[in-house]
């Protein structure tokens, strides 16, 4: 017995087992469930999973930031525009530009979530991820 066997055997991963506890062995040949010309073929997703990111912006270099997450890396992005919108007229201009750059060049959508006093939040999304709006 070899090593890997061995391995295997430890680690519960017997092959023989598989096989006749049901009725099949050596991984179904038996009952001609591969033929020799067929292949395995994988199908892996270009992104396995996302980040959702929360960020309160307090600056514009913040939304440089934003902007990498949607473009480069393809991530939703959940902003709080609050503090820039209290910060300035200026500050807050040029994050509506940055959004609106997002998603006219970048195909991104953004969707307000909520407008309290407190509160300004956008959820932005690259455009792979769909949002989809429900009434």
């Amino acid at each position: 017995m070899s090593f890997t066997d061995n391995l295997k055997k430890s680690l519960g991963f017997e092959e023989d087992d598989f096989g006749s506890a049901y009725g099949v062995g050596d991984y179904g040949d038996d009952i001609g469930f591969m033929d020799d010309e067929d292949e395995f073929t994988s199908i892996s997703p270009e992104q396995t999973f996302y980040e959702i990111i929360l960020i309160r912006p307090k600056s514009v270099d913040d939304m440089d930031y934003v902007f990498d997450q949607i473009v480069e890396e393809n991530n939703p992005v959940i902003l709080d525009l609050k503090f820039l919108e209290k910060q300035g007229e200026r500050e807050f201009r040029q994050a509506g530009e940055i959004l609106k750059l997002l998603r006219s060049q970048y195909g991104a959508e953004a969707i307000l979530l909520s407008q309290a006093e407190d509160k300004n939040l956008i959820i932005v999304t690259p455009s792979r991820v769909k949002l989809v709006r429900k009434e």
